[in-house]
């Protein structure tokens, strides 16, 4: 029997090593007096006799696990339960194993007064959870086994779970990638976030257009989630401040206004052979007061549950419209709650240490803000230093300066976060307060490096007097943290030299890169399986799910041509499982046999879907002008996009409708049959992106250079075999890198020539900027072949009037080339194959293991602590406890 199993099926009743021989341990916060019961100290060992054992893991015992939720958490009856209904059963019984795991993680952190990471996120799209928690806890064989003779299939039971509709894209799949690290690496930590009743939307695709949908993921409920009732904050808003004298000493108080409840949901994250499982925390919206019995008894039924429904709206969907004061607000109000939840949370947590210095802090505490949506916890977590810990102001700014740290994830000043000083200081007054007490302490420091320079002080103020003043986030941010971060080597050279250059000339130590990576656990062993096998087989274990670098051992393997026949196999079935999938989701049937490219990210000018899609008519009207001998020579090619538009966003739903125009005309003519298929795949999420990474022979990446600040699909495709089409943009310099230049086609205007390509295209005549093949493409748009619509000429004028400012035009030509490229490679089979082996075994660089790794080392100063595994050994131990000699004499005195 293997560790792991030893330490399912081992008994937890509690010994301890004191004085170098075991003694039982009995927990002597569980009296049952604290509780206003009577009994004697004896009597309250009962309940931890109770819970001394954890849950098997033998065949037999997970089906009793599961049948007991059948029946006493779901309250169906052995005749009349769905397949549904035995998801349900299921994740309840494999939550119950991560919840003693859970206990035990959160116990032992507590014990060893260990030092966390708080990472707060606006966003967390962690996808499916029950795949991921099996595959973390390796059970996934026992539990497919088990589940056949009750009679399903646990792949059948992965499609009835819904995906949580938590994030919008890259920025919340990563903030979800870094939480399996953290697990999974032992670090002491804790995620963040919002539990949105409804998710950004479930994009439809109605003749051609994106419609918005609501995305209740909610709607059956949710087994992974513990809702916390004891664990809830007050959350206030509006209201005024009031100065009061306390012992000489002025000080603020906040009153009046409104009131809400953040109560605490959590969702275990286990990391991968490992005890440790740490937690996901969201906060969901509750009313102070539950109902207005007054207004109810006088007939007015809307205003009893009002508050009730004012209070729930915050939390109610992800990214509310803010194109009105009132959408504004209620997005204000969401941060808000999110970061004053969690400071709330995390002081709490704090406080519960022995001995209360608050100079202590910072060594016990670090926190992470994943971009600038909770800027805010700087401020919130300053407030409650000053007004409620009654810390001076100075002491508490060194504190708060030296626990927060704040992750960029974008280079585009028009997406640096800004808020008006109005809404502020009508919906946090106090805060306002201590926004502008910040701004001063930094601005003073400014004024002594730079004297009397009034630009340095304007473009370095956290405060944007011109016009309407606004708050800018992303300065508040940088002042409030230890560490600056940017998400690619690109990218944070980039930071350094335009957007936050005075600041990084003011503080260039604090700026560091930490590039993005994503999880393999998720993303092959999950997503790709038999890949996973292929390399568990080959290096004789799965110790590179924990450290890919072990990949490299297989250089050799690329050209052994056995190695490349598996290869090629599993990528063959991975394309028939995504031509099934196609064909149920978009009722479009693929050739297997062609090249499968994909983009799939969200829908973006910068992104450049477009150029992609003007490519692709490119393409269609090569096709139609070849002989039928030279079509003989054209490789197939099955081009598929998927991502949403945000809903404001005209020009990306233009996209979106020129794509699925072209494809109407494409799809449907015979004379081209299989040489070209075009596909939008709508409502792309983390569930769909397992079964289309896979698949992916060609994946494009193509933003014009200095846009993305990383990306992470990209990071995806290549760790699942596949080659990427791209610009030198965010991590592709470094996948580049990494995979070398002869495995990755690369295109485009470098960024240090960007500005000079973008003055050429303001001072060209059209006709000679844009080269022959897209003007022709303009053309066909223009006289109607892919549709009389409007729309589909606006999203040409939104760049052939002088106004290409994504480059798109000037791009174009080496596009084409660099797509010539893609064909010639694979009519060489074995050749590409070759390729795609070294991008998947080169990929190593881009695990969350080691982004986070880097966090924790240079950024957090945080340590590893592994929750030690219960042994069937000489003595047994129960959920990591160890106690100290005092306690274990205080143990002691309780049980005799």
């Amino acid at each position: 029997m293997d560790q792991k199993s030893t330490y399912r099926t081992s008994v937890r009743r509690a010994t301890v090593q004191v004085g170098g021989s075991p003694s039982n341990m009995y927990r002597p916060e569980y009296q049952v007096e604290q509780f206003g019961l009577q009994a004697s100290p004896r009597d309250t060992s009962k309940i931890w006799e109770l819970m001394d054992s954890y849950q098997g893991s033998d065949k037999v015992a997970l089906q009793q696990s599961i049948v007991h939720h059948v029946e006493y958490t779901l309250a169906r009856t052995r005749f009349d339960f769905s397949k549904f209904h035995s998801y349900q059963a299921l994740s309840h019984s494999v939550r119950d194993r991560l919840i003693e795991a859970f206990n035990d993680t959160n116990l032992h952190f507590h014990q060893m007064d260990a030092k966390r990471i708080y990472y707060l996120s606006l966003e967390f799209l962690i996808g499916r959870c029950l795949q991921n928690a099996l595959v973390n806890l390796d059970l996934e064989d026992d539990y497919r086994e088990a589940l056949l003779e009750l009679g399903y299939k646990l792949e059948e039971l992965y499609d009835e779970e819904v995906d949580p509709a938590l994030g919008n894209g890259g920025l919340g799949r990563l903030a979800a990638c870094f939480l399996d690290s953290l697990a999974t690496l032992n670090y002491p930590s804790f995620g963040y976030g919002i539990r949105y009743t409804y998710g950004i939307f479930k994009q439809l695709i109605k003749d051609g257009y994106q419609v918005e949908s609501p995305d209740f993921w909610l709607n059956q409920g949710n087994p992974w989630e513990i809702e916390r009732l004891d664990v809830q904050y007050q959350i206030r808003f509006y209201g005024f401040v009031k100065k009061v004298w306390d012992h000489g000493v002025e000080r603020s108080v906040w009153e009046g206004g409104e009131t809400i409840m953040a109560r605490a949901y959590d969702t275990p994250i286990p990391g991968y052979n490992t005890q440790n499982t740490i937690a996901l925390r969201l906060w969901k919206s509750h009313p102070a007061s539950e109902f207005d019995f007054s207004s109810f008894n006088t007939g007015d039924y809307f205003k009893a549950l009002e508050q009730r429904q004012k209070a729930e709206y915050i939390t109610s969907v992800l990214y509310p419209n803010d194109s009105t004061d009132a959408g504004k607000e209620l997005r204000l109000k969401q941060q808000y709650l999110l970061v004053s939840a969690s400071m709330q949370d995390i002081v709490r947590r704090f406080k519960r240490r022995k001995v209360l210095d608050w100079n202590a802090f910072p060594s016990k505490v670090a926190v992470q803000l994943n971009d600038t949506h909770p800027a805010l916890a700087i401020v919130e977590l300053l407030r409650i230093l000053i007004d409620i810990e009654q810390l001076d102001n100075m002491s508490a700014w060194q504190i708060v300066t030296k626990s927060f740290n704040y992750t960029n994830h974008t280079v585009l000043p028009e997406a640096l976060e800004k808020w008006g000083v109005p809404l502020i200081e009508k919906l946090l007054p106090r805060h306002l307060e201590i926004i502008y007490l910040i701004n001063f302490l930094f601005l003073e420091k400014v004024q002594q490096k730079y004297p009397n320079n009034w630009g340095k002080l304007s473009a370095l103020s956290i405060v944007e007097e011109e016009g309407t003043k606004k708050v800018r986030m992303s300065n508040l941010s940088i002042v409030g943290s230890k560490f600056v971060n940017g998400v690619a080597k690109i990218h944070t050279e980039l930071l350094k030299t335009t957007i936050f250059k005075e600041f990084f000339e003011m503080h260039p130590n604090k700026f560091q890169n930490k590039t993005n990576g994503v999880t393999p656990r998720r993303w092959v062993r999950c997503a790709n399986p038999a890949l996973a096998a292929l390399y568990d087989r080959v290096l004789g274990s799965d110790k590179w799910v924990q450290d890919m670098e072990q990949l490299k051992q297989l250089e050799p393997n690329a050209t052994d041509p056995q190695f490349v026949r598996d290869f090629q196999m599993i990528k063959m079935e991975n394309k028939e499982r995504f031509v099934h999938w196609i064909r149920k989701t978009c009722q479009v049937d693929l050739n297997i046999d062609s090249l499968f490219d994909i983009q799939a990210k969200r829908i973006h000018e910068y992104k450049r879907q477009l150029m992609n899609i003007l490519y692709v008519i490119y393409r269609y009207l090569v096709i139609k002008e070849s002989s039928p001998e030279e079509r003989k020579r054209i490789v197939p090619r099955s081009v598929c996009f998927g991502g949403k538009a945000a809903p404001g966003y005209a020009n990306a739903k233009r996209v979106i409708k020129l794509i699925n125009s072209v494809a109407d005309v494409v799809n449907n003519d015979h004379q081209i049959g299989d040489l070209l298929k075009v596909v939008f795949m709508p409502n792309y999420n983390v569930s769909n992106a397992q079964i289309i990474i896979p698949a992916a022979e060609l994946s494009q990446h193509i933003s014009t250079a200095g846009t993305e600040a990383s990306g992470t699909s990209n990071m995806k495709f290549i760790m699942n075999g596949c080659l990427i089409l791209g610009t030198l943009d965010g991590a592709n310099v470094e996948i580049d890198e990494a995979v070398g230049r002869e495995n990755i086609f690369i295109f485009g205007t470098q960024v240090e020539d960007v500005d000079n390509m973008k003055e050429k295209m303001r001072n060209t005549d059209p006709h000679e900027y844009f080269p022959q093949e897209l003007l022709k493409v303009f053309q066909e748009i223009d006289n109607g072949r892919f549709g009389h619509n409007e729309e589909l000429r606006w999203i040409i004028d939104s760049i052939r009037h002088k106004n290409d400012n994504y480059l798109v035009g000037q791009d174009f030509k080496d596009y084409i080339k660099a797509q010539q490229q893609v064909d010639e490679l694979y009519r060489q089979p074995n050749e590409w194959a070759k390729k795609s082996i070294y991008n998947a075994i080169r990929s190593f660089k881009f695990s969350s293991d080691r982004t986070i790794q880097e966090y924790a080392e240079e950024i957090w100063q945080l340590k590893p602590i592994k929750v030690p595994e219960p042994a069937a050994q000489k003595h047994e131990r129960v959920k990591g406890i160890t106690l100290s000699k005092s306690q274990q004499e205080m143990a002691d005195k309780i049980k005799n």
